[in-house]
């Protein structure tokens, strides 16, 4: 079901801005209270996309499989993208406990180094290094072949000629 042209022309647009690396953000709506910092323990729900997909964009939501994403600032586990968009720097502010944001994450701040080549292989092994990286198994109402395959697909393959920029609707939680 397509929305109605009343339901768009109510949607606001988002305004990106970009920073000084390439990431782009625009907030949806701007939370409140206190920003979080390293070593600070953060939670999000996000919803992944791609500007690379041949049949549709959207690879994985935390939302819709109910498992939030989680991770201390600065500890190196999560893509220098992601958690530039969550704790700001590089002319990002950072977001605020409540706060929903688009980030449009260059492959340089997500996942390019999973798409090294090795001799002899197509894709790689894809699961190591930063996270967020969807669950491998196959999900109910999930598209054939799960949200893993389709990170793999994109994100992993050396074969690849470039690799898209990737999206993120994030929600940041408070202290939970």
């Amino acid at each position: 079901m397509r929305p109605t042209p009343a339901a768009v022309a109510a949607t606001p647009a988002l305004e990106f801005s970009t920073s000084s690396n390439g990431l782009q953000w625009a907030d949806a709506k701007v939370g409140s209270g206190a920003a979080p910092q390293a070593p600070c323990r953060v939670v999000i729900d996000y919803v992944m996309s791609t500007t690379g997909a041949r049949y549709g964009a959207k690879i994985d939501s935390t939302a819709e499989r109910q498992q939030p994403y989680a991770w201390a600032l600065g500890d190196g586990s999560t893509i220098p993208g992601l958690e530039q968009a969550v704790a700001g720097g590089g002319g990002v502010p950072p977001m605020l406990p409540g706060g929903v944001r688009r980030a449009i994450i260059p492959s340089s701040l997500a996942y390019e180094g999973l798409a090294r080549p090795l001799p002899g292989l197509q894709y790689q092994e894809c699961g190591g290094g930063f996270g967020p990286i969807p669950p491998r198994e196959v999900r109910p109402g999930d598209m054939g072949e799960g949200a893993f395959q389709r990170f793999k697909n994109i994100y992993c393959n050396a074969n690849r000629p470039y690799q898209p920029d990737l999206v993120m609707d994030i929600k940041l939680y408070g202290k939970r």
